[in-house]
Protein backbone atom coordinates (compact mmCIF):
# COMPACT_ATOMS: atom_id res chain seq x y z
CA UNK A 1 0.00 0.00 0.00
CA UNK A 2 1.32 3.43 -0.91
CA UNK A 3 1.89 5.63 2.10
CA UNK A 4 1.00 9.30 1.82
CA UNK A 5 3.00 11.58 4.11
CA UNK A 6 1.49 14.72 5.60
CA UNK A 7 2.82 17.00 2.87
CA UNK A 8 1.32 14.72 0.18
CA UNK A 9 -2.07 14.71 1.89
CA UNK A 10 -2.07 18.48 2.32
CA UNK A 11 -1.28 19.12 -1.33
CA UNK A 12 -3.97 16.66 -2.47
CA UNK A 13 -6.72 18.07 -0.22
CA UNK A 14 -8.41 21.20 -1.56
CA UNK A 15 -10.24 21.71 1.73
CA UNK A 16 -6.99 21.80 3.71
CA UNK A 17 -5.38 24.14 1.22
CA UNK A 18 -8.45 26.37 1.39
CA UNK A 19 -7.89 26.77 5.15
CA UNK A 20 -4.48 28.27 4.36
CA UNK A 21 -5.88 30.72 1.82
CA UNK A 22 -5.45 34.33 2.86
CA UNK A 23 -2.99 33.39 5.60
CA UNK A 24 0.73 33.93 5.85
CA UNK A 25 2.41 30.54 6.08
CA UNK A 26 5.85 29.56 7.40
CA UNK A 27 7.56 26.27 6.64
CA UNK A 28 9.96 24.48 8.99
CA UNK A 29 11.95 22.15 6.75
CA UNK A 30 15.23 20.46 5.84
CA UNK A 31 16.50 18.46 2.82
CA UNK A 32 14.25 15.45 3.55
CA UNK A 33 11.14 17.67 3.48
CA UNK A 34 10.01 16.40 0.10
CA UNK A 35 6.88 15.08 -1.58
CA UNK A 36 6.47 11.57 -2.94
CA UNK A 37 7.92 12.89 -6.22
CA UNK A 38 10.93 14.31 -4.31
CA UNK A 39 9.88 17.92 -4.87
CA UNK A 40 10.96 19.99 -1.88
CA UNK A 41 8.03 21.04 0.26
CA UNK A 42 8.88 24.72 -0.11
CA UNK A 43 8.68 24.51 -3.88
CA UNK A 44 5.57 22.32 -3.80
CA UNK A 45 3.66 24.59 -1.42
CA UNK A 46 4.44 27.74 -3.37
CA UNK A 47 3.54 26.00 -6.63
CA UNK A 48 0.20 25.05 -5.04
CA UNK A 49 -0.54 28.70 -4.36
CA UNK A 50 0.23 28.71 -0.63
CA UNK A 51 1.38 32.13 0.57
CA UNK A 52 4.70 31.10 2.12
CA UNK A 53 6.16 34.20 3.75
CA UNK A 54 9.09 32.65 5.65
CA UNK A 55 11.00 29.42 6.13
CA UNK A 56 12.87 27.97 9.10
CA UNK A 57 15.82 25.60 9.17
CA UNK A 58 16.61 23.35 12.18
CA UNK A 59 20.03 21.99 13.14
CA UNK A 60 22.21 21.44 10.04
CA UNK A 61 20.16 24.09 8.21
CA UNK A 62 17.34 24.23 5.68
CA UNK A 63 19.85 22.97 3.11
CA UNK A 64 21.36 20.35 5.43
CA UNK A 65 24.82 21.57 4.53
CA UNK A 66 26.39 21.64 8.02
CA UNK A 67 28.23 18.34 8.18
CA UNK A 68 29.50 18.18 11.74
CA UNK A 69 27.53 18.29 14.97
CA UNK A 70 27.12 21.62 16.82
CA UNK A 71 27.80 23.76 13.72
CA UNK A 72 25.49 26.76 13.59
CA UNK A 73 23.65 28.19 10.60
CA UNK A 74 23.06 31.88 9.89
CA UNK A 75 19.79 33.49 8.83
CA UNK A 76 19.55 34.21 5.12
CA UNK A 77 17.18 35.21 2.33
CA UNK A 78 16.01 32.52 -0.08
CA UNK A 79 17.63 33.49 -3.38
CA UNK A 80 14.75 32.18 -5.50
CA UNK A 81 11.68 33.30 -3.56
CA UNK A 82 13.12 36.27 -1.67
CA UNK A 83 11.62 35.18 1.65
CA UNK A 84 13.54 35.18 4.95
CA UNK A 85 15.01 31.83 6.05
CA UNK A 86 15.42 31.84 9.83
CA UNK A 87 17.88 29.55 11.56
CA UNK A 88 16.73 27.68 14.65
CA UNK A 89 20.28 26.51 15.22
CA UNK A 90 22.23 29.74 15.08
CA UNK A 91 21.97 32.78 17.31
CA UNK A 92 18.81 31.20 18.78
CA UNK A 93 17.37 27.74 19.28
CA UNK A 94 13.92 29.07 20.09
CA UNK A 95 12.07 31.23 17.53
CA UNK A 96 11.98 34.88 18.53
CA UNK A 97 8.92 37.09 18.57
CA UNK A 98 10.12 38.74 15.37
CA UNK A 99 10.40 35.35 13.68
CA UNK A 100 6.95 34.33 14.89
CA UNK A 101 5.51 37.57 13.49
CA UNK A 102 6.47 36.47 9.97
CA UNK A 103 3.48 34.11 9.57
CA UNK A 104 0.08 33.09 10.89
CA UNK A 105 0.35 29.32 10.38
CA UNK A 106 3.54 27.31 10.85
CA UNK A 107 3.85 24.10 8.85
CA UNK A 108 6.31 21.75 10.53
CA UNK A 109 7.63 19.22 8.02
CA UNK A 110 10.74 17.57 9.45
CA UNK A 111 11.70 13.93 9.00
CA UNK A 112 12.66 12.60 12.43
CA UNK A 113 14.59 9.52 13.61
CA UNK A 114 12.42 8.63 16.61
CA UNK A 115 15.11 9.44 19.17
CA UNK A 116 14.98 11.94 22.06
CA UNK A 117 18.40 13.35 21.28
CA UNK A 118 17.66 14.13 17.63
CA UNK A 119 17.10 17.85 18.00
CA UNK A 120 14.12 18.22 15.68
CA UNK A 121 11.84 17.00 18.48
CA UNK A 122 13.07 19.81 20.76
CA UNK A 123 12.60 22.30 17.93
CA UNK A 124 8.96 21.21 17.75
CA UNK A 125 8.46 21.83 21.47
CA UNK A 126 10.04 25.28 21.29
CA UNK A 127 7.86 26.17 18.31
CA UNK A 128 4.71 25.05 20.14
CA UNK A 129 5.63 27.08 23.20
CA UNK A 130 6.32 30.21 21.18
CA UNK A 131 3.16 29.70 19.09
CA UNK A 132 1.16 29.63 22.30
CA UNK A 133 2.65 32.97 23.36
CA UNK A 134 2.13 34.56 19.94
CA UNK A 135 -1.31 33.12 19.22
CA UNK A 136 -0.11 31.27 16.11
CA UNK A 137 -1.21 27.96 14.60
CA UNK A 138 1.09 24.95 14.17
CA UNK A 139 0.39 22.14 11.74
CA UNK A 140 2.67 19.10 11.74
CA UNK A 141 2.82 17.50 8.32
CA UNK A 142 3.44 14.05 9.70
CA UNK A 143 6.15 11.68 8.55
CA UNK A 144 7.13 8.15 9.57
CA UNK A 145 9.22 7.24 12.56
CA UNK A 146 11.79 5.06 10.76
CA UNK A 147 12.70 3.34 14.02
CA UNK A 148 9.09 2.21 14.38
CA UNK A 149 7.03 1.78 17.52
CA UNK A 150 9.48 0.07 19.95
CA UNK A 151 10.25 2.08 23.09
CA UNK A 152 13.63 1.80 24.79
CA UNK A 153 15.84 3.50 27.33
CA UNK A 154 15.56 5.33 30.60
CA UNK A 155 13.56 8.54 30.69
CA UNK A 156 15.39 11.84 30.98
CA UNK A 157 15.81 12.68 34.66
CA UNK A 158 14.23 16.07 35.52
CA UNK A 159 16.97 18.67 35.87
CA UNK A 160 18.91 17.21 32.94
CA UNK A 161 16.99 19.04 30.21
CA UNK A 162 18.94 20.38 27.24
CA UNK A 163 18.50 20.92 23.53
CA UNK A 164 19.02 17.16 23.14
CA UNK A 165 16.62 16.36 25.96
CA UNK A 166 13.43 18.39 25.98
CA UNK A 167 11.34 16.38 28.42
CA UNK A 168 11.16 13.14 30.43
CA UNK A 169 10.94 10.79 27.46
CA UNK A 170 13.02 7.68 26.78
CA UNK A 171 15.80 7.61 24.21
CA UNK A 172 13.74 5.68 21.65
CA UNK A 173 10.25 7.15 21.96
CA UNK A 174 8.25 5.27 19.30
CA UNK A 175 6.18 8.28 18.16
CA UNK A 176 5.85 10.35 15.03
CA UNK A 177 6.42 14.06 15.51
CA UNK A 178 2.71 14.64 15.00
CA UNK A 179 1.99 12.35 17.92
CA UNK A 180 4.80 13.90 19.95
CA UNK A 181 3.20 17.31 19.53
CA UNK A 182 0.04 15.99 21.17
CA UNK A 183 2.09 14.61 24.06
CA UNK A 184 3.95 17.91 24.49
CA UNK A 185 0.66 19.82 24.65
CA UNK A 186 -0.71 17.34 27.19
CA UNK A 187 2.46 17.11 29.31
CA UNK A 188 3.24 20.83 29.43
CA UNK A 189 -0.37 22.03 29.48
CA UNK A 190 0.03 24.15 26.35
CA UNK A 191 -2.89 26.10 24.91
CA UNK A 192 -2.01 26.28 21.23
CA UNK A 193 -3.92 25.85 17.98
CA UNK A 194 -2.40 22.54 16.87
CA UNK A 195 -3.21 20.16 14.06
CA UNK A 196 -1.64 17.06 12.60
CA UNK A 197 -2.02 16.41 8.90
CA UNK A 198 -1.77 12.66 9.40
CA UNK A 199 -0.24 10.13 7.06
CA UNK A 200 -2.39 7.70 5.15
CA UNK A 201 -1.47 4.03 5.12
CA UNK A 202 1.48 4.09 7.54
CA UNK A 203 1.91 0.68 9.20
CA UNK A 204 4.77 0.94 11.70
CA UNK A 205 4.73 -2.72 12.73
CA UNK A 206 4.63 -4.22 9.26
CA UNK A 207 7.53 -5.93 7.48
CA UNK A 208 9.76 -5.25 5.70
CA UNK A 209 9.89 -1.53 6.48
CA UNK A 210 8.88 -1.60 10.16
CA UNK A 211 8.35 2.14 10.17
CA UNK A 212 9.92 3.18 6.90
CA UNK A 213 7.77 2.56 3.77
CA UNK A 214 9.92 0.61 1.34
CA UNK A 215 8.43 2.45 -1.64
CA UNK A 216 9.78 5.78 -0.39
CA UNK A 217 13.31 6.96 -1.12
CA UNK A 218 15.45 7.73 1.94
CA UNK A 219 16.87 11.26 1.96
CA UNK A 220 19.24 12.31 4.71
CA UNK A 221 17.36 14.53 7.20
CA UNK A 222 20.82 15.47 8.49
CA UNK A 223 24.18 14.86 6.84
CA UNK A 224 25.11 11.81 8.91
CA UNK A 225 21.66 10.16 8.81
CA UNK A 226 22.50 8.29 5.64
CA UNK A 227 20.25 5.23 5.81
CA UNK A 228 17.36 3.48 7.52
CA UNK A 229 19.97 1.26 9.16
CA UNK A 230 21.45 4.34 10.81
CA UNK A 231 17.98 5.49 11.91
CA UNK A 232 17.35 2.12 13.57
CA UNK A 233 20.72 2.03 15.32
CA UNK A 234 20.84 5.72 16.28
CA UNK A 235 19.11 5.47 19.67
CA UNK A 236 22.20 3.51 20.74
CA UNK A 237 25.06 4.75 18.61
CA UNK A 238 24.40 8.42 19.31
CA UNK A 239 25.67 7.83 22.83
CA UNK A 240 29.19 7.38 21.42
CA UNK A 241 29.20 11.14 20.87
CA UNK A 242 29.85 11.34 24.61
CA UNK A 243 32.71 8.84 24.42
CA UNK A 244 36.33 8.96 23.28
CA UNK A 245 35.56 6.03 20.97
CA UNK A 246 34.67 6.89 17.36
CA UNK A 247 31.06 6.76 16.16
CA UNK A 248 32.34 6.64 12.59
CA UNK A 249 32.20 10.35 11.82
CA UNK A 250 34.67 11.03 9.06
CA UNK A 251 33.65 7.82 7.29
CA UNK A 252 30.84 6.98 4.87
CA UNK A 253 28.85 5.06 7.54
CA UNK A 254 28.72 7.29 10.63
CA UNK A 255 26.60 6.23 13.59
CA UNK A 256 26.28 2.70 12.25
CA UNK A 257 29.10 1.37 14.41
CA UNK A 258 29.07 0.55 18.14
CA UNK A 259 32.60 1.89 18.49
CA UNK A 260 35.87 2.33 16.70
CA UNK A 261 39.31 2.85 18.18
CA UNK A 262 42.94 2.09 17.32
CA UNK A 263 43.54 0.41 20.69
CA UNK A 264 40.45 -1.83 21.06
CA UNK A 265 40.11 -5.41 19.78
CA UNK A 266 36.64 -5.55 18.23
CA UNK A 267 36.45 -9.36 18.08
CA UNK A 268 37.33 -9.58 21.76
CA UNK A 269 34.73 -6.96 22.63
CA UNK A 270 32.06 -8.83 20.67
CA UNK A 271 32.92 -12.08 22.46
CA UNK A 272 32.61 -10.30 25.81
CA UNK A 273 29.26 -8.78 24.78
CA UNK A 274 27.93 -12.23 23.92
CA UNK A 275 29.19 -13.60 27.22
CA UNK A 276 27.81 -10.80 29.40
CA UNK A 277 24.32 -10.24 27.90
CA UNK A 278 23.83 -12.31 24.73
CA UNK A 279 20.13 -11.46 24.41
CA UNK A 280 21.02 -7.77 23.92
CA UNK A 281 22.87 -8.63 20.71
CA UNK A 282 19.75 -10.15 19.10
CA UNK A 283 17.88 -8.82 16.08
CA UNK A 284 20.88 -7.66 14.07
CA UNK A 285 24.22 -8.78 12.73
CA UNK A 286 27.37 -7.39 14.33
CA UNK A 287 30.44 -7.42 12.09
CA UNK A 288 33.96 -6.43 13.05
CA UNK A 289 35.36 -3.84 10.68
CA UNK A 290 38.23 -1.43 10.11
CA UNK A 291 38.09 2.25 9.19
CA UNK A 292 40.23 5.36 9.18
CA UNK A 293 38.26 8.55 9.87
CA UNK A 294 39.19 11.47 7.64
CA UNK A 295 38.16 13.90 10.37
CA UNK A 296 36.80 13.96 13.93
CA UNK A 297 37.87 11.45 16.60
CA UNK A 298 40.93 9.32 15.71
CA UNK A 299 41.31 11.11 12.36
CA UNK A 300 43.94 9.43 10.24
CA UNK A 301 44.24 6.44 12.57
CA UNK A 302 43.27 2.88 11.70
CA UNK A 303 40.36 1.92 13.95
CA UNK A 304 38.90 -1.47 14.75
CA UNK A 305 35.16 -1.46 15.43
CA UNK A 306 31.83 -3.23 15.26
CA UNK A 307 29.35 -2.44 12.48
CA UNK A 308 25.63 -2.80 13.21
CA UNK A 309 23.43 -4.32 10.48
CA UNK A 310 19.81 -3.79 11.53
CA UNK A 311 18.65 -4.58 8.03
CA UNK A 312 18.17 -7.40 5.56
CA UNK A 313 16.39 -10.74 6.02
CA UNK A 314 17.98 -11.43 9.42
CA UNK A 315 16.73 -8.20 11.01
CA UNK A 316 14.30 -8.82 13.88
CA UNK A 317 12.42 -5.62 14.67
CA UNK A 318 11.03 -6.81 18.01
CA UNK A 319 14.34 -8.24 19.22
CA UNK A 320 16.61 -5.35 18.19
CA UNK A 321 17.42 -3.15 21.20
CA UNK A 322 19.91 -0.46 20.14
CA UNK A 323 20.08 1.35 23.49
CA UNK A 324 20.88 -1.85 25.37
CA UNK A 325 23.23 -2.95 22.60
CA UNK A 326 25.27 0.24 22.88
CA UNK A 327 25.28 0.06 26.67
CA UNK A 328 26.56 -3.49 26.33
CA UNK A 329 29.35 -2.43 23.97
CA UNK A 330 30.51 0.18 26.50
CA UNK A 331 30.30 -2.40 29.28
CA UNK A 332 32.35 -4.94 27.32
CA UNK A 333 35.06 -2.36 26.65
CA UNK A 334 35.08 -1.49 30.34
CA UNK A 335 35.30 -5.16 31.35
CA UNK A 336 38.18 -5.88 28.98
CA UNK A 337 40.00 -2.59 29.50
CA UNK A 338 39.20 -1.48 33.08
CA UNK A 339 41.33 1.66 32.89
CA UNK A 340 40.20 2.74 29.41
CA UNK A 341 39.29 6.44 29.27
CA UNK A 342 35.86 5.86 27.70
CA UNK A 343 34.08 9.12 28.53
CA UNK A 344 34.79 12.56 27.12
CA UNK A 345 35.38 15.07 29.91
CA UNK A 346 33.48 18.16 30.97
CA UNK A 347 35.75 20.28 28.74
CA UNK A 348 33.67 18.84 25.87
CA UNK A 349 30.59 21.06 26.17
CA UNK A 350 27.99 18.84 24.53
CA UNK A 351 25.23 21.07 23.13
CA UNK A 352 26.82 23.95 25.02
CA UNK A 353 26.22 22.53 28.50
CA UNK A 354 28.65 23.28 31.32
CA UNK A 355 30.24 20.98 33.89
CA UNK A 356 28.31 17.92 32.74
CA UNK A 357 29.78 14.86 31.05
CA UNK A 358 28.58 14.54 27.47
CA UNK A 359 27.38 10.97 28.03
CA UNK A 360 25.14 12.19 30.87
CA UNK A 361 23.70 15.00 28.73
CA UNK A 362 23.00 12.51 25.95
CA UNK A 363 21.44 9.87 28.17
CA UNK A 364 19.45 12.38 30.23
CA UNK A 365 21.22 11.51 33.49
CA UNK A 366 24.15 9.53 34.89
CA UNK A 367 22.45 6.14 35.22
CA UNK A 368 23.89 4.42 32.16
CA UNK A 369 27.43 5.71 32.74
CA UNK A 370 27.38 4.58 36.38
CA UNK A 371 26.16 1.14 35.30
CA UNK A 372 29.01 0.83 32.78
CA UNK A 373 31.63 1.91 35.31
CA UNK A 374 30.38 -0.25 38.19
CA UNK A 375 32.34 -3.54 38.03
CA UNK A 376 29.59 -5.33 39.96
CA UNK A 377 26.69 -4.16 37.76
CA UNK A 378 24.72 -6.85 35.93
CA UNK A 379 22.36 -6.78 32.94
CA UNK A 380 19.49 -7.11 35.42
CA UNK A 381 20.56 -3.86 37.08
CA UNK A 382 20.21 -1.93 33.82
CA UNK A 383 16.90 -3.64 33.08
CA UNK A 384 15.67 -2.49 36.49
CA UNK A 385 16.48 1.09 35.53
CA UNK A 386 14.98 1.02 32.05
CA UNK A 387 12.01 -1.34 32.07
CA UNK A 388 9.77 0.71 34.44
CA UNK A 389 10.47 3.90 32.47
CA UNK A 390 9.67 2.16 29.19
CA UNK A 391 6.38 0.83 30.59
CA UNK A 392 5.42 4.22 32.05
CA UNK A 393 6.12 6.00 28.77
CA UNK A 394 4.19 3.48 26.68
CA UNK A 395 1.18 3.85 28.95
CA UNK A 396 1.37 7.65 28.94
CA UNK A 397 1.51 8.05 25.16
CA UNK A 398 -0.99 5.33 24.19
CA UNK A 399 -3.84 7.84 23.93
CA UNK A 400 -1.84 9.99 21.50
CA UNK A 401 -1.13 7.29 18.91
CA UNK A 402 -2.62 8.17 15.52
CA UNK A 403 -1.69 4.98 13.66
Amino acid sequence: MTVLFGIDRLLADDALLAELAGKRVALVAHPASVTAELTHSLDALIAAGVNVTSAFGPQHGLKGDKQDNMVETADETDPHYGIPVFSLYGEVRRPTGQMMSSADVFLFDLQDLGCRIYTFVTTLLYLLEEAEKAGKSVWVLDRPNPAGRPVEGTKLVPGNESFVGAAPMPMRHGLTLGEMGHWFIDHFGLDVDYRVVAMEGWQPETAPGFGWPTDRIWINPSPNAASVNMARAYAGTVMIEGATLSEGRGTTRPLEVLFGAPDVDAKAVLAEMRRFAPEWTDGCILRDCWFEPTFHKHAGELCNGLMVHAEGPTYDHAAFKPWRLQALAFKAVRNLYPDYDIWRGTDFKYEYTNDVLGIDVINGGPGLRKWVDNPDATPANLEALAAPDEADWSAAVAKHLLY
